[in-house]
């Protein structure tokens, strides 16, 4: 009878041991990392109304790891907001094509080329990103980040989201105005009517500045570049732009 208990143990203790082997470890989920970036020679060409430049596009660099930036220079806090397709292979205001899915960001007035931490202050999820385009064109928004950062900061399902960014110092440029250069952008009109009349008003009313009218996918633009293309100039400027049109508003941005 005790053999038979002894063996019916054992038999057990070899059968629990048996399951426990196959028994997996649970493990965290690391989402992959975003596609790589695509060149720019197999990318559309059009503009977007974020403002492109000519030339073709390079292929956009990694950005660096938040250790190689040093200190912040400056620090904002407002709403971000993520912007893709109608954007997507588009040129930025940079010259390259705009990849949804690499770590990008479009900002009103930081040089191009800045890096920036964007901090979700809801969610306390950060990443790095590089200026590459301008906007949001939004009242209330500071950044628009690409799809790939919204996701990583928590942006992409809330759609608009508080948020904390620091800009590190931009990479040095040979001969470059360190006051930056400065237009102002009026839009989008609804109609291509009232951004052909405000463009015609504006050049009768400074003989000497650069105007242009442009379409984007969100309606029409205007664009504004005083002779003398520095930040008090193209302020004062838009202090005096009252179209009316009231979805179309004037906005100063940095050029460079």
């Amino acid at each position: 009878m005790r053999r038979r208990l002894a063996s019916a143990a054992l038999l057990s203790a070899c059968a629990l041991a048996a399951v426990g082997c196959h028994k997996k470890t649970r493990q965290a989920y690391q989402p992959p990392p975003p596609p790589a970036v695509r060149s720019a020679r197999n990318s559309s060409n059009t503009s977007s109304s974020y403002g492109a430049s000519a030339g073709t596009a390079p292929a956009l660099p990694p950005a660096p790891a938040p250790g190689n930036l040093g200190k912040p220079i400056s620090s904002e806090i407002g709403l971000a907001s993520w912007y893709g397709p109608p954007y997507a292979g588009r040129k930025g205001a940079d010259g390259t094509v705009y990849d949804q899915n690499a770590m990008t960001a479009a900002h009103l007035t930081l040089p191009m080329g800045s890096m920036v931490r964007v901090t979700n202050l809801t969610t306390n999820q950060s990443v790095i990103v590089k200026i590459t385009d301008r906007g949001p064109f939004v009242r209330g928004r500071i950044i628009d980040l690409s799809l790939a950062a919204a996701k990583a900061t928590g942006v992409y399902r809330a759609g608009v989201a508080k948020v904390k960014v620091e800009a590190f110092a931009p990479p040095p440029r040979v001969n470059a105005d360190p006051g930056g250069h400065w237009c102002v952008q009026v839009g989008a009109f609804a109609h291509e009517s009232d951004a052909v009349k405000l463009k015609e008003d504006l050049m009768r009313r400074y003989t000497t500045a650069k105007v242009i009218e442009f379409p984007g996918p969100t309606g029409h633009w205007v664009r504004f570049t005083p002779r003398l293309p520095d930040k008090a100039h193209a302020t004062e400027a838009a202090d005096g732009i009252h179209p009316k049109d009231p979805a179309a508003q004037p906005y100063l941005i940095r050029t460079d």
